[in-house]
């Protein structure tokens, strides 16, 4: 028995050792070494909070604020929109420019190099790309764990309402900029998936996106001393919230050149919350970094960019592509639409179970492990993308289309490259698409005017080679985004469908470029499951509006075919992340229960309000709770609740000692003279921090003895809901406004009062003081045109004898 206890206690000890962060910063002590959450479950989560807490510090704050810094703090939201534009502008091109000059110069190296051997141009290639994925994976694993992956399930989590320690820190968002410029060059970008790792850039930057964000609304990094404090104008987590959302709609403007399309996919896909106001700033954003990026392009048209003059920037223009289509032709677009579903529910699944094996047995073997897995795939990917056109037999140059070399000079980008050809006026149509950058690759399959350039055999050979490094690769520590590669893997097996359609119909005005342009929407579609942000991105940058009913066909076929099978991909991967959202629609499991039903049998911690250090000390040690009931005595003796306070705020107040006091006695909340002894900035937590922690508190045995009185300190007005309300609306009311807590309470006795909208419309010009409530319900009955107002007694005179007033 003796021994069991002691393997017991041998095996415990293991399990905690295990479990302890490897790094030395406390902002990351809840992240592994990914990044991801350690927790399967979701006691290792904290949520936001997005509600204004309306205290009495809060109050005297609002009150002495007058119209100029109301106009100052939306002209600097305004401002930050601007920057946020300026800043993820900027980033796209560094990394796009940085992708272009890379891969242009491996290319180049190359291709000098096998004019006299192969096999030296092999081992160029392969050491080129092994020794940039080195460079990446070692910036992720050793300078920013968090910056691992995409980084959209993370930010989807934090606009939901959860904060992931780690993601949005200055040392991420320079640890992802450093990687992607060492690694989306040669390895992340798809056209040249034979120098690297099948990955793609626009996840990145939308992380990038959300840490400049993130950043500014800060202040800048204390740690790093790069904090203004000028600048640290925005208190709350929902006014962060509210920039993370314009830099993840900037970060996908600057992906993809779609200022509209990041708008809605910001919409769409990762926030929860919105209103008109956030659509504006969002909807500039998106155009600040639409100028920015239209205007590198300019510059580098002028040769300023290096070897690359266009600079990678994502734009393919299929205006001159198919004209027009018959009613035949939907049968087989719509057969691409249920091959994308199919095939981007599966890619789903796959890289589920792939990354929950890494995560649970490869990468808890440490950092090197990481660093061989990453510089391993790197090597089978150039080895069979440099090997199997060696395989392909080259074919004759056309003569269809004089405006497109062919074959193209060696080391340049475009169609119809001559590798491992006999002759000069030969090309290799599988080393066309292995040997381009990622944007060029994908321009090269959407082409018009180059029919039969691929073969089916070499399109359904990289369909498949291309599907399987991606589900293997997506989940490295590395940055790394689906999106394009999702382009990619559509616009092959949408070009194979076009190749049938042209032999069957036999038409001349059918492009196979535009079947591929339909399988890139339709494999998105089916992974991650976007229908109107998805339509708008691949319209704009197709610069072809006649495509927009085609490409709404395809993406609600493919959606509804993955939604029968699993959910997006985004949401697989926060799951396995163990990020708890709360998705649009509740269960229908919810309908039948009841909020009293979905709290259980567990007993509510509260406070009283006048309440002792040493029981607020001993309740915080022993409970991990955020929020706390206050509960105080009404004039009639009877029990009742005056606000909620939360466990942050608690902190602040015994660490600071400023407020204790020897008496049990309340203050008096009607005295104009109470003392403020705290700001709004006193609670404010920083960005995505461990923040501060019962155990950083030391109280001597006299401060345990005293007392706080906890009224100045509360939210008086939490949201409500009644015990036998449904938790489908409880969900939809938690969910829309965005909340952290929510009190259950016994159904009310007596009504005092019933708001309607007509309540809830004012006049600019209107006196406030002479508003009457209009209520439905109780509502004075009127005599002789006039309506007598009745007052209930309680009106006016709250518990926190005027904290309300």
């Amino acid at each position: 028995m003796l021994a069991n206890h002691l393997q017991n206690g041998v095996e415990t000890a293991k399990l905690i050792w295990s479990r302890l962060p490897n790094a030395e910063d406390a902002s990351d002590a809840e992240l592994d070494e990914d990044g991801v959450l350690r927790n399967d479950g979701f006691d290792g989560v904290e949520s936001l909070d997005y509600e204004v807490i309306e205290n009495y510090a809060y109050r005297q704050e609002q009150a002495r604020r007058g119209k100029l810094y109301v106009w100052y703090y939306v002209g600097v939201k305004w401002f930050f929109a601007l920057l946020i534009g300026i800043g993820t502008g900027f980033a796209a091109v560094l990394i796009n420019i940085s992708v272009e000059n890379f891969a242009g110069w491996k290319y180049s190296w190359t291709f000098t190099i096998i004019q006299r051997s192969y096999v030296a141009g092999f081992i160029v290639y392969t050491s080129i790309n092994l020794a940039l994925v080195f460079s990446s994976v070692y910036i992720i694993t050793q300078f920013a764990p968090a910056a691992a992956g995409s980084g959209i399930p993370e930010i989807k989590g934090y606009l939901n309402g959860i904060d992931t320690r780690g993601i949005l820190l200055f040392r991420t968002l320079i640890g992802k900029v450093m990687a992607i410029s060492y690694f989306d060059e040669i390895f992340g970008s798809i056209g040249s998936v034979g120098g690297g790792l099948a990955l793609g850039k626009e996840g990145p930057l939308v992380h990038t996106g959300a840490c400049i964000a993130s950043l500014l609304g800060q202040g800048g990094s204390t740690k790093y001393h790069l904090s203004t404090r000028w600048l640290q104008v925005f208190k709350s987590d929902r006014d962060r919230r509210d920039l993370v959302t314009c830099g993840c709609a900037a970060g996908v403007a600057a992906a993809f050149r779609a200022p509209v399309g990041g708008v809605l996919f910001a919409l769409e896909e990762v926030t929860s919350w919105w209103r008109s106001q956030l659509m504006w700033r969002v909807f500039f954003t998106s155009a600040v970094v639409a100028v920015v990026v239209r205007t590198a392009m300019g510059w580098c048209k002028t040769g300023n960019c290096g070897h690359f003059g266009s600079g990678g920037f994502i734009i393919w223009d299929l205006s001159d592509g198919q004209e027009d289509y018959s009613f035949a032709e939907l049968l087989p677009m719509a057969i691409i639409g249920v091959i994308g579903g199919l095939l981007g529910a599966l890619f789903n699944q796959l890289t589920l179970y792939i990354t929950h094996w890494r995560r649970n047995y490869l990468h808890k073997k440490g950092n090197r492990v990481k660093i061989i897995e990453a510089c391993l795939i790197s090597v089978i990917t150039s080895v069979i993308s440099f090997g199997l056109p060696l395989f392909r037999k080259c074919s004759a140059c056309p003569d269809s289309d004089a405006s497109i070399e062919c074959p193209r000079a060696p080391g340049m980008y475009g169609n119809y490259v001559n590798f491992f050809c006999t002759k000069e006026n030969e090309y290799n149509d599988l080393a066309t698409i292995f040997f381009n950058t990622q944007d060029d690759a994908i321009r090269n399959l959407f082409s018009a005017k180059t029919i039969h350039e691929y073969s089916a055999q070499s399109l359904l050979t990289f369909l498949v080679m291309f599907y399987g490094l991606a589900v293997v690769t997506f989940g490295t520590a590395v940055p790394a985004g689906q999106f394009v590669p999702g382009i990619m893997i559509g616009s092959t097996y949408g070009r194979l469908v076009g190749m049938f359609v042209v032999r069957l119909y036999e038409k001349l005005n059918i492009e196979e470029g535009t079947y591929a342009l339909l399988g890139a929407a339709s494999f998105l579609g089916g992974s991650m499951r976007m229908t109107v942000s998805l339509c708008v991105i691949m319209v704009e940058i197709t610069n072809n509006l006649k495509l927009l009913p085609l490409i709404m066909l395809v993406l609600l076929i493919s959606k509804a075919v993955g939604d029968a099978f699993n959910e997006g991909l985004y949401e697989e991967q926060a799951r396995l992340r163990g990020i708890p959202l709360l998705e649009s629609r509740p269960k229908n499991l919810m309908r039948k229960m009841t909020a009293k039903e979905a709290c259980g049998n567990q007993k509510v911690c509260y406070f009283t309000r006048v309440v002792k250090v040493a029981d607020v000390a001993a309740i915080l040690r022993t409970n991990s709770h955020n929020g706390f009931p206050v509960v105080d005595q009404s004039r009639s003796g009877e029990t009742m609740v005056i606000g909620l306070i939360l466990r942050s705020h608690l902190l602040v107040l015994l660490q600071s000692k400023a407020d204790f006091q020897h008496s049990p006695l309340a203050v008096d909340m009607r005295s104009q003279s109470i003392p403020i002894r705290h700001s709004l900035s006193d609670f404010v937590k920083p960005v995505s921090s461990k923040g501060l922690s019962i155990s950083d508190i030391h109280l001597s045995p006299d401060d345990l003895e005293m007392y706080i009185d906890l009224a100045p300190f509360v939210n008086p007005s939490p949201y409500v809901v009644p015990e036998d309300m449904s938790l489908t609306k409880v969900y939809n009311l938690f969910r829309q406004l965005g909340l952290r807590h929510i009190f259950v309470v016994p159904r009310a006795s007596r009504v005092i009062g019933m708001i309607t909208r007509k309540d809830l419309i004012f006049e600019d010009n209107d006196d406030s003081g002479s508003v009457e409530l209009q209520s439905t319900s109780v509502r004075g009955r009127h005599r002789g045109g006039n309506r007598v107002r009745t007052r209930n007694p309680d009106v006016g005179h709250p518990l926190l004898n005027g904290l309300l007033e």
